[in-house]
C-alpha cells in the first residue's frame, strides 16, 4: 500500500498562501485570531468572514489543481495496488484532479460542522450567526469544519492503521514541525520513506530518500518511476 502524505507545499504551487509564508499572518490576520477555538470565541464574526473569503478563493477559478495533483490522482488510478492520500490541506484540489481515497486530517474548507447536534454538511455559500443548522435548526451554530489549532486533527484511528498497512510512504511538501503528521515518519515501518520537499524538512532524517525541488515538478517523475516498476 502507498501512504501519500500532502502538506502545505503542495497547495502553495496552485497559489494558495500558507500562515508561514508571511511570519504567521493570514491576510493580515493573527493565526491566534483566525485559526483557534478561543479566537472562534472571542470574534465569531471576525473568523466567519476570514473563511468566507478563502472558500470564495478556493471557488473562485483562480485556484486549480497542479501537476502534483494530477500526478497523484493518475497513480491511485494506475499504480494496481492500494493509493491513500491523507492530506493536512483543507482545499479540495486533490478531489478536483481525480484523487478519490483522500482524508483530510484537518478538515475541509467546503464543508461546516454543527457545535451542537455534530453533523458535517457541505456548503460553498457564505457562513455567518444568522444561518441555521440544516439537521438540528440552530441558529448560529455552524463553523468551518477545519481543525483549529489546538484541536484534534480527524480520521486518526484509520491514519494509523494506514500506516502500520504501508509498503511506501511519502511525504510532499511538509515542514515537519506540525504534530501529529509530522511523527508519521517515524511510526510507519514502511520500506520506502521518501520526502519531496523544496528543502529538508524538520524530520528528513528518517526518510530513506529525500527528492529536494518543486512538487509540481518531482512528484509526476516519482510517479513514473511507481508506476513503471508496478507494469514489470
Amino acid at each position: 500500500m502507498i501512504f501519500v502524505l500532502t502538506g502545505a507545499g503542495v497547495s502553495r504551487e496552485s497559489g494558495i498562501p500558507t500562515f508561514r509564508d508571511s511570519g504567521g499572518l493570514w491576510e493580515k490576520h493573527r493565526v491566534e485570531d483566525v485559526a483557534t477555538p478561543q479566537g472562534f470565541k472571542k470574534n465569531p464574526a471576525l473568523v466567519q468572514n476570514f473563511y468566507n473569503l478563502r472558500r470564495r478563493e478556493l471557488l473562485s477559478g483562480a485556484i486549480r489543481p497542479n501537476p502534483a495533483h494530477m500526478a497523484l490522482a493518475r497513480l491511485e488510478r494506475e499504480a494496481g495496488e492500494e493509493v491513500r492520500i491523507v492530506t493536512q490541506n483543507v482545499d479540495d484540489l486533490h478531489e478536483r484532479a481525480g484523487s478519490k481515497n483522500v482524508l483530510h486530517m484537518h478538515g475541509e474548507l467546503l464543508k461546516v460542522r454543527c457545535r451542537d447536534c455534530g453533523k458535517v454538511f457541505s456548503r460553498r455559500e457564505d457562513l455567518s450567526a444568522e444561518v441555521f443548522c440544516p439537521s438540528c435548526g440552530k441558529k448560529g451554530a455552524l463553523r468551518p469544519h477545519v481543525v483549529w489549532f489546538g484541536e484534534t486533527p480527524l480520521h486518526m484511528d484509520e491514519i494509523a492503521a494506514l500506516l502500520r498497512r504501508a509498503d511506501v510512504f511519502i511525504a510532499v511538501g511538509t515542514s515537519g514541525t506540525v504534530y501529529p503528521a509530522a511523527g508519521f515518519v517515524s511510526s510507519t515501518s514502511a520500506r520506502r520513506k521518501i520526502e519531496v520537499n523544496m528543502e529538508p524538512s524538520a524530520v528528513s532524517s528518517f526518510f530513506t530518500e529525500n527528492l529536494l525541488g518543486k512538487a509540481g515538478e518531482m512528484i509526476p517523475r516519482l510517479v513514473e518511476e511507481l508506476i513503471g516498476k508496478k507494469a514489470l
